[in-house]
């Protein structure tokens, strides 16, 4: 998980920056979401351009089935030819299917570890806090964060900052301003579903998550038809839910929230992409493209003199004649080769009867 805990690093530099502008953690979760899916938008748009590659290959794909159905290597030789040939990647749709696990897991460990992941205090300071959290009584089983130490820290550092004295003043400064801002529309971002009552609400974001991820999945499979049915996510629609409401349970509200409002996002984009991107839209674009190719070749094309092009329209027109010729220069040369070999014929039967 050490490559999580540094993706959650990374992560945690955008989300600082985002929340010291707007001093919110709900805000800047939002913005965050927005600015990763931005981001990747163009590799959404390169897989909806893969998905509609396979589509059209897939009558080729079944004639490569039935003919060779008896030699499986050979028909996976012949179907990466045809990917090639047809710059197809079968992999694509996959790597932007799984491509959200990694996140959340970074996310995961931004959230989980804020003194380290966004505040980026030293390792070895932070260790000696939560060895110090862990040594107070009752603290882990009063905030429902027993496996987290260093948000119990977030959450309780008003009453703890007095023997908080591992830390350097700008250091204390920064946790301070960060202790404040994870209240979002009434929820405590830093508490978990599981281990909060009913009234606190943040069972609504599990809840949300397995029906938002249900009913995208759904919608974006329905749409894009038989050019979004690859293994991947066939998969994916069925498992990618049921893990996210079980993490969202689990896990910090933060980490909850940003599932949500990934999937929401992930909404409005495949949304837009229908609009925009579909899989007729993009074969009329890639035939137009190809056609203003050819036509750009032809007029790079620099035309011949005239003294040039009207040598070759005579020889073009006088070809016909030509052959003509040819053709009966070797009728007649057979002819008189058959009437040589029957004179030798004749002079031969006269001699033997002569003998």
């Amino acid at each position: 998980m050490a490559i999580f805990n540094f993706f959650g690093s990374i992560l945690g530099y955008l989300l600082w920056f985002l929340y010291s502008i707007f001093r919110n953690y709900g805000v800047a979760i939002i913005l965050f979401t927005v600015i990763l899916k931005v981001v990747m938008f163009p590799m959404s748009v390169k897989q909806q351009r893969s998905m509609t590659s396979q589509s059209k290959l897939a009558d080729k794909q079944k004639e490569l089935q039935k003919k060779y159905a008896n030699n499986q290597q050979k028909y996976n030789d012949e179907l990466m030819k045809l990917y090639e040939k047809e710059g197809v990647n079968p992999g694509s749709g996959c790597l932007m299917t799984l491509l959200p696990f990694p996140i959340m897991l970074g996310i995961f460990y931004s959230v989980i570890m804020p003194l380290s992941n966004t505040l980026h205090i030293a390792s070895a300071t932070v260790q000696q806090a939560t060895d110090y959290i862990s040594k107070i009584p009752g603290v882990a089983s009063a905030s429902g964060l027993g496996l987290y130490p260093e948000l119990q820290i977030i959450r309780h550092f008003e009453t703890l900052r007095p023997n908080l004295t591992m830390f350097s003043p700008a250091d204390l400064d920064k946790i301070e301003f960060f202790s404040h801002g994870f209240r979002f529309l009434g929820l405590d971002l830093l508490s978990s579903p599981q281990g909060s009552s009913f009234l606190t609400f943040l069972w609504i974001i599990p809840v949300l998550s397995l029906v938002l991820s249900f009913g995208t999945q759904f919608y974006t499979n329905k749409s894009m038809g038989q050019a979004g049915q690859t293994g991947c996510t066939k998969a994916m629609m069925y498992v990618f839910p049921l893990i996210s409401v079980y993490w969202a349970f689990i896990m910090p509200a933060a980490v909850g929230m940003y599932n949500i409002i990934s999937i929401l996002a992930s909404f409005l984009q495949t949304m837009v992409m229908n609009r925009y991107f579909s899989a007729n839209q993009l074969t009329a674009s890639k035939e137009a493209s190809r056609a203003v190719t050819l036509e750009l070749a032809e007029a790079n094309v620099r035309p011949l003199p005239a003294a040039q092009q009207k040598l070759i329209a005579d020889r073009l027109a006088a070809a016909p004649q030509q052959q003509k010729q040819a053709k009966d220069a070797g009728k007649q040369k057979q002819q008189k080769k058959k009437k040589s070999g029957s004179g030798s014929s004749d002079n031969a039967s006269y001699m033997g009867s002569k003998k």
